[in-house]
């Protein structure tokens, strides 16, 4: 039986290659034996159990795991995954029926050894250390795809500082941006998210080790040597003390991940309404198969932003799970940890899977800036009525300058011409405001690269940031 996590066909859809290995069945479970034989190795540099039986433990830590893949020779099996799994329904949890498999495989090589197989541990501690391992691996991965996707973003800015373009509020015509403005906006967003990954990896990067109710007792003054020896044998941080009830790091990894989602997300909302028939300003990279339709032929739908807003629509939920989970039962949880096992895995697998569709579509992304530049003078100037008010505003007072441009704004929709012609036949009919706008000032009002604001200025901000950030991680 070797599957990826069992979401089915789909999962190829909302994850990522390395996701998938790192949250295998396989994957786990190796984690799980490098947490044995790491422990071995730190008992034995104690003096708690014998350097030869340590070295047997692991050197059989190092056989291959079974999934039912026939066509691997199963000599040096370790673990198998379907009997692994059936003997976790009976116990309650996959360490039992793995320490189980372990002791026997050890056994088959040297039967002293194998009588120090676990020496001192719980389930848990095996448990959520191979976990913080996968957690490492996988934020890591994170890291680097959010690294590239920041990256296109950057250059998307800088490339498109200029660029005009409607902003849109309410998802109606508002006043001019930049195209530029809107990816600084992205690339801020990930920014921050990056600030919270590598706070997070910090945080999580710490191993697990109590015994059975957090007091090592088992180990009894060796233990703190033995934890210290272990977390350095893993390359893992040592904690204060175990947290097996105390989830705040693993519940601040979902957390991170989940702001990482939505903001992916937010960026596929716009992708993904900017791609519209009707406004058609923006364009996922065109591949063959790509976007298609069983019946429309002409179709090129945002399959890479259907993704991404599916997982932004999936992660909350999952991310609530480990929230309501923190609440456990004094030294050992009876549900709440239970609950992490799948949910977690889910949460950084499809959080990949995220940031691979974004980063193809940003990597490829299409930009028609005539497009752009044609959707901006579709209403004839109306986005503009913000700067004709601000400009009369000064000379007759904001409300009086409000209504006037008002009424010329309707009269240019019900008459069908531009907004400037229209007010100019509103000021030509009133004595009083003959010659408060002339025709030069009329003209620069109505060009609407005149009207983006401080969009240039944010967008330098926003790569100023951002190199200040890359510039803090080569240090």
């Amino acid at each position: 039986m070797q599957h990826s996590i069992g979401f089915g066909l789909t999962t190829a859809m909302f994850g990522s290659p390395e996701m998938l290995e790192i949250f295998s069945p396989t994957g786990f479970v190796r984690r799980m034996l490098d947490v044995e034989a790491a422990l071995a190795r730190a008992e034995a540099r104690c003096g708690v159990i014998p350097a030869d039986a340590a070295a047997r433990i692991s050197a059989v830590c190092a056989g291959s795991v079974d999934g039912g893949d026939a066509s691997r020779s199963n000599a040096s099996c370790v673990i198998d995954l379907e009997t692994l799994a059936q003997g976790a329904v009976e116990a309650g949890n996959l360490a039992i029926p793995f320490v189980r498999q372990l002791t026997a495989a050890v056994a088959k090589r040297d039967e002293e050894a194998a009588r120090y197989v676990h020496w001192g541990a719980t389930s848990q501690d095996i448990l959520d250390t191979a976990l913080v391992l996968q957690l490492v691996d996988a934020l890591q991965v994170h890291d680097a795809q959010l690294m590239r996707l920041a990256n296109d973003c950057a250059a998307l800015a800088r490339r498109h500082r200029d660029t005009v373009m409607v902003g849109r509020t309410w998802q109606q015509h508002a006043l001019p941006i930049t195209f530029g403005l809107k990816a600084a906006g992205w690339l801020d967003a990930l920014r921050r998210d990056l600030a919270r990954l590598d706070t997070t990896r910090r945080e999580v990067s710490v191993l697990q080790f109590g015994g059975a109710v957090g007091t090592l007792a088992s180990l009894g003054p060796q233990a703190s040597d033995v934890a210290a020896r272990l977390a350095e044998e893993l390359s893992l941080a040592s904690a204060p003390l175990p947290w097996h009830a105390h989830r705040d790091r693993i519940v601040e990894v979902a957390s991170t991940l989940g702001m990482l989602c939505g903001n992916l997300g937010k960026m596929a909302r716009d992708i993904s309404l900017m791609m519209q028939t009707e406004v058609a300003e923006l364009a996922e990279p065109a591949a063959p198969g790509r976007g298609g339709s069983s019946t429309m032929p002409h179709k090129r739908n945002p399959v890479g932003c259907a993704a991404v807003l599916t997982i932004a629509a999936r992660v909350p939920a999952l991310v609530s799970t480990m929230f309501a989970s923190m609440t456990q039962e004094h030294e050992r949880a009876l549900g709440g940890w239970q609950a992490e096992w799948d949910t977690l895995p889910e949460i950084v697998i499809l959080t990949g899977g995220a940031l691979r569709q974004m980063g193809e579509v940003i990597a490829g992304l299409q930009v028609d800036t005539a497009r752009m530049r044609k959707n901006l003078d579709m209403t004839g100037g109306l986005i503009l009525g913000e700067a004709y008010m601000l400009a009369l505003g000064g000379r007759l007072g904001r409300l009086p300058a409000h209504h006037l441009v008002e009424r010329a704004s309707r009269k240019a929709v019900c008459d069908g011409v531009p907004l400037r012609e229209a007010l100019e036949s509103c000021l030509a009919a009133d004595p009083a405001l003959t010659g408060l706008l002339d025709a030069e000032t009329l003209n620069q009002l109505a060009d609407p690269a005149r009207y983006t604001g401080q969009a240039g200025r944010f967008v330098e901000v926003a790569l100023q940031e951002w190199q200040a950030a890359c510039a803090v991680r080569t240090r």
